[in-house]
């Protein structure tokens, strides 16, 4: 098995250089560098016989001083046909239901309420009925102003979605979140599809509660095991990326399994992490150059 390492930094920070290269390569058996994009992300195709574990902790411990992530893979397969991908933290910078709660001046409670159920503390379930009661009475109008004026999206998502659609792959949005967001984000980014759960609304103001089922862990399962029938690919052939608890089954049966700047408990757990690059470090860990990034419809 021919394995490689990815080596990406933040493009606000291009921290890999040609030193570290040289360096790398008497450290490990490089047979072939080569750049993705200079200064930001870098290929090394191992020696056939490298023990993959013992590389890895090599790479890590050369760059532990610097921001930059490291994914280690067979070459083969690498690039994927499809993207399941969370929205609330990952897509976006942002955690919808706490926008939702700061109208009505709970933020901080919903907020630790939020952070509790992403990092595996509480049941994620539960959290979200608790959280949504609180917002009994908010008018459903206040959806598009927050996403106007607070909701921002991660570098990178646009390229992401865009270069993967140019090259065949489907794209959906997966969320714990609600609809009234994932529809109008996932048009924003370039979803194909997007899943959330539905919050339930009278005369344009939110009752407290939301449409069972909970579109939680087990939801973003079923949605891997349903995008690779319906698109006649197997699970290995599908790349998947959030940040939360409710993630890590998808992110565990995916063949790319991606904890974005995630949860410490997700991130622990997770075969891929990128905690330094944005969203086109997904594009670089399937072998795509800089060169080949889709920034808009039919452009690159």
């Amino acid at each position: 098995m021919v394995l490689v390492a990815t080596l990406v930094a933040n493009p606000s920070n291009p921290v890999v250089t040609e030193e570290l290269v040289s360096r790398l390569s008497g450290i490990v058996a490089v047979e072939k560098a080569e750049w993705l994009n200079p200064g930001v992300a870098l290929n090394l195709l191992l020696g056939h016989h490298i023990n993959k574990q013992s590389a890895e902790t090599a790479i890590r411990e050369a760059v532990a001083d610097l921001p930059i992530d490291l994914v280690i893979q067979p070459l083969l397969g690498r690039r994927k046909k499809a993207l399941l991908a969370d929205m609330d933290s990952t897509m976006i910078g942002q955690e919808c239901i706490d926008e939702l709660a700061a109208e009505v001046g709970l933020k901080d409670k919903v907020a630790a309420i939020t952070a509790r159920a992403m990092n595996g503390e509480i049941e994620f379930e539960p959290a979200v009925r608790e959280r949504v009661a609180l917002l009994e009475g908010l008018d459903i109008g206040i959806v598009d102003e927050i996403i106007e004026k607070r909701i921002t999206l991660t570098p990178g998502g646009k390229e992401l979605i865009a270069t993967m659609k140019a090259n065949g792959g489907y794209t959906a949005l997966v969320s714990g979140g609600f609809t009234v967001f994932t529809s109008r984000i996932g048009a924003m980014i370039g979803f194909d599809e997007n899943r959330a759960n539905k919050l339930i609304e009278k005369d344009g103001k939110l009752t407290g509660h939301v449409a069972n089922p909970i579109l939680g862990r087990q939801a973003k399962i079923e949605a891997l095991h349903d995008v690779a029938r319906k698109r006649g690919i197997a699970e290995t052939e599908i790349m998947a990326v959030g940040d939360g608890a409710n993630d890590l089954g998808m992110l565990e049966l995916a063949g790319a399994g991606v904890a974005l700047h995630a949860k410490p408990t997700v991130a622990a757990k997770a075969d891929i992490r990128i905690d330094h690059g944005d969203l086109t470090a997904l594009l670089y860990i399937q072998g795509y150059h800089s060169s080949e990034f889709v920034t808009s419809a039919g452009a690159s």
